[in-house]
């Protein structure tokens, strides 16, 4: 496809993957003599995992309503993040675009890359998408454009259309990181991947699939670039381990759980401004809140003492005087709310 190869590097459009034999294979060989391993079980570990994940990938596929070679998984959605980088931005010479204040790791990624960062901010008293901003941001070197939506740290979600209406002014690869779209009423933008060929979205299992120990991030996008970050990743990226302990939750409905979070979410939106620490509490689509408080510091110490860990982002850019709350069970939000109370009558 001509509009993603031109936007590949140079080098990465001619590389010679590496590739092992089990690459090369369609069946299923009775005797493994090719990767050098030990002929010893090892506990049922020694033979290498399937470098191309294909159970896991056509397991994903009908539950989220895409093709199997539409799926990338990386450890982590930030393999994705920094493939993204090595396929299509060349160092110290290309640049790409994204909100701020948003996940951290989008500019930490390009920063090991060489790559220019162009930030610009969200609304100041909503949050909402800069679009305008966004495409006066971007110039011939611009390859990618990163929105996380709903958004980390703000909670906010963007709708489809305005997401999508950028491709039309943008010629790059537009990144959509949905991490929490689980718990979000905007629906997810998986299923306009074969109208909009430059769309990558980013999902993971570290939220409402409650996987985050281990490391399990997914990307979606056409075939073309599929490809492509499959042809850069190292060979063996995603352990045998995870991959059966996905496709055992993949078996295990989560709905109960995503609609007590977002019940939670509600009851704590509710809550909070009763107390006269609390300023603002932030509309959210995510399974956090972001709230503005009286003195960040004072109450985050106050929480760490109650042996509660909040995310202080005061001192990020529109978020000034703001902690984030990650929605917990029914029990952690009481002791979080206690904690609070007390905080009241007693500093």
């Amino acid at each position: 496809m001509k509009e993603i190869e031109r936007l590949v590097r140079d080098n990465i459009r001619v590389l010679s993957p590496y590739s092992t034999a089990r690459d090369e294979l369609s069946g299923s060989p009775d005797i493994f003599l090719d990767a050098n391993e030990s002929p010893y079980p090892g506990g049922g570990w020694n033979r290498y995992p399937d470098p191309r994940q294909k159970e896991l990938k056509e397991a994903i596929a009908p539950i989220k309503g895409v093709r199997a070679g539409q799926i990338f998984l990386g450890n982590g959605s930030d393999e994705a993040i920094d493939l993204i980088f090595r396929v299509f931005c060349t160092p110290g010479e290309d640049n790409i675009v994204a909100i701020a204040p948003s996940y951290g790791m989008y500019e930490v990624a390009a920063q090991i890359n060489d790559i220019e960062v162009r930030k610009v901010l969200l609304g100041a008293e909503d949050f909402s998408l800069p679009s305008e901003g966004l495409l006066a941001a971007c110039d011939s070197h611009t390859k990618a454009m990163f929105l996380c939506s709903p958004n980390n740290p703000t909670g906010n979600a963007f709708r489809a259309g305005e997401i999508l209406a950028l491709m039309g002014g943008f010629k790059g690869i537009l990144v959509v990181d949905e991490a929490y779209i689980d718990f979000c009423s905007e629906p997810s933008l998986l299923g306009r991947l074969d109208s909009y060929p430059r769309l990558v979205v980013l999902q993971t299992f570290s939220k409402a699939r409650g996987l985050a120990a281990l490391r399990l991030g997914m990307a979606f996008a056409c075939e073309e670039i599929i490809s492509l970050m499959s042809m850069v990743k190292y060979p063996y990226n995603i352990n045998a381990a995870t991959q059966r302990l996905a496709l055992e939750a993949l078996q295990r409905p989560i709905d109960d759980e995503v609609r007590t979070i977002v019940s939670e979410r509600e009851r704590l939106a509710a809550l909070l401004p009763g107390f006269d620490c609390v300023q603002k509490v932030y509309p959210s689509e995510a399974n956090f809140l972001l709230v503005k408080v009286d003195d960040a510091d004072k109450l985050y110490a106050h929480l760490i003492a109650d042996g509660i860990i909040v995310r202080n982002r005061s001192r990020v850019k529109l978020c000034e005087g703001c902690l984030r709350m990650t929605v917990g069970l029914p029990s952690e939000n009481d002791a979080l709310l206690a904690s609070l109370a007390t905080y009241k009558t007693s500093e």
